[in-house]
């Protein structure tokens, strides 16, 4: 667990070499941490933490949970709730919020291999009972992945995936939002992956979240009650 905290640590640090002062790149970091009780059954706790500007003018926060069990080889059903808050731009968490939430999100995610490549669909929808009122919200994300690197314990340690996300409402607009997230994944070990990224969304007239462009920098920490597949280490996009 120390060697991943410092490759983070790292991480960030390299991402903040590279960030020019005038480049209007904000942060999004993720820490995850899953407990896979058997093959087809695992929990997992994640929190999130944003900023607008990069590591600064923090701007909104989560926490959420739930079950995952893996209904076929190619089929995975999550059931996860959690809370949401987003506060004011222009400095770090300006009240008043411009909105906190509770949600509960069912999803289905289907996957496929065509070759090395690791093909992803996730279908959520989302119950929101936000400061406005209580809304509805549909999500569907595609998404590729590549696992590559000398193979170790049964996992290749390096994997690069894209994925493009969409963002329904079942009210005018209807089209809420699209995410396009790239990302690089180096796993130091069978249970740690380390993650860095870029996000870009586009937003159509929406109060939960703003900002165009991300870093994200990630820590994914997987706890087996028994040694995982070799499909379970590879087939996963990691979540956002």
């Amino acid at each position: 667990m120390r060697q991943a905290l410092f490759s983070l640590i790292v991480f960030v640090l390299f991402s903040n070499a590279i960030v020019s002062q005038t480049i209007d790149l904000g942060s999004w970091n993720i820490l995850n941490v899953k407990y896979s009780l058997n093959d087809k059954t695992s929990f997992f706790g994640e929190a999130q933490l944003r900023s607008l500007k990069f590591y600064d003018n923090f701007h909104y926060y989560e926490y959420k949970g739930g079950i995952n069990y893996k209904v076929y080889k190619n089929v995975k059903l999550t059931i996860g709730a959690g809370s949401y808050q987003t506060y004011k731009a222009g400095g770090n968490f300006v009240l008043p919020k411009n909105n906190d939430e509770f949600r509960i999100w069912p999803q289905v995610i289907l996957f496929q291999s065509i070759g090395s490549l690791k093909v992803e669909q996730r279908y959520r929808a989302e119950l929101r009972w936000t400061s406005n009122g209580y809304r509805n919200r549909f999500r569907y994300r595609v998404g590729v992945s590549y696992p590559f690197g000398t193979e170790r314990n049964e996992y290749k340690p390096y994997q690069i995936s894209a994925s493009n996300e969409l963002f329904f409402t079942n009210k005018e607009p209807y089209f809420e939002r699209n995410r396009l997230l790239f990302t690089f994944n180096y796993k130091p070990s069978k249970a740690t992956t380390l993650q860095i990224g870029y996000i870009h969304q586009l937003d159509y007239k929406i109060n939960d979240e703003t900002g165009r462009d991300f870093v994200v920098v990630g820590l994914y920490y997987d706890i087996f009650r028994k040694g995982p597949s070799k499909q379970e280490n590879e087939n996963e996009i990691k979540d956002n």
